[in-house]
Parts: C-alpha cells; structure tokens; sequence
C-alpha cells in the first residue's frame, strides 16, 4: 500500500466521495472493479453510477459514463453545466472526454491512476485549451481510502486467481 498522504479537498467534496466509494464498495460486490461516481447539482444527486463492465460485458460501462447518462435523463439535458462529477478514480481518456462533452464544470476525483488516468496523471483531456469546454479538476480527495478499496480488490483477485 501506499504512503498516506495528506487529504485534499473541502468538507463538501469529502462528503461526496465518501457517498461515491458506497457505489465503489458496491460494484465490488458484484465482482466489478471497485469505482464509483456521482453528478451533484445543487447539493442533490442527480446520476450514480458503478464500474458494469463485467456485468454489461460493455467496455464503455465506467461508473463515470453511468453516472453522467442518469444525470442527463434526470435533468432532460447532456450539457451538465451546473453539476459536479465525484469520481473515486481518475477517469480514464474516454471518461475525460465525456466529462468536456457533458460540459462538466467541475471534477472531483479520489486515486490517481498511473496506469491510464487521463486527467493530470498521463494526459490532461479535461483541461486541454484546444478543446471546446475544460473543467477545474481537483484530485487526491479521500485518495487513501480510494486507492486502498482498488488494492483490496486486485489483491483479492490475484488471490483467487493462484487458488
């Protein structure tokens, strides 16, 4: 396990995460990577979403991508504008440019992934000036409870995996 390190992020933000790492410990449950994600406007859920990939055998069924196609039912609109997006993982690429096409001002995320995180760890998509919409990204909130839920999992996988 990693260092601890210090959290980030206000009271808000810490609040919101701990409700997405509830969808993460769910998707766990179900033998899906453990993310979660939640679209938040005005203090009121408005998507959730889970990692599904397993269950939906769909590539594209990132908590993320779940979170923001409830939120666009919920609100009759794809441009989130006046929504944040709490993540427990950096989002990947195809995640990040859901986030600008969804017009998400703001993106809250948990653990950073070194492996494909695409919003400030390998690549920035969400604040890329050549893009037509950028978000304030903030991450590392709650990222030791983040990145510990991932490393439980995938130590548990491998586990299973030599039995």
């Amino acid at each position: 396990m990693s260092e601890l390190a210090p959290d980030v992020g206000d009271e808000a933000d810490r609040y919101w995460m701990g409700r997405a790492l509830q969808r993460a410990h769910f998707a766990a449950e179900q033998d899906e990577v453990p993310i979660g994600a939640l679209v938040v406007r005005d203090g009121a859920i408005v998507g959730a979403g889970w990692n599904r990939t397993e269950r939906d055998q769909d590539g594209t069924a990132h908590a993320e991508i779940m979170a923001l196609r409830q939120a666009a039912i919920s609100l009759g609109s794809r441009c989130l504008e006046d929504c944040v997006l709490y993540v427990t993982l950096e989002p990947c690429a195809m995640c990040a440019g859901a986030v600008v096409l969804s017009r998400i001002p703001r993106l809250v995320f948990g653990a950073y992934d070194p492996k494909a995180g695409a919003c400030g760890t390998l690549r920035n998509v969400a604040q890329d000036p050549r893009l037509n919409h950028r978000s304030q990204v903030i991450g590392g909130v709650l990222r030791n409870e983040c990145a510990g839920l991932l490393q439980s999992f995938f130590g548990g996988l491998r586990d299973r995996r030599q039995e």
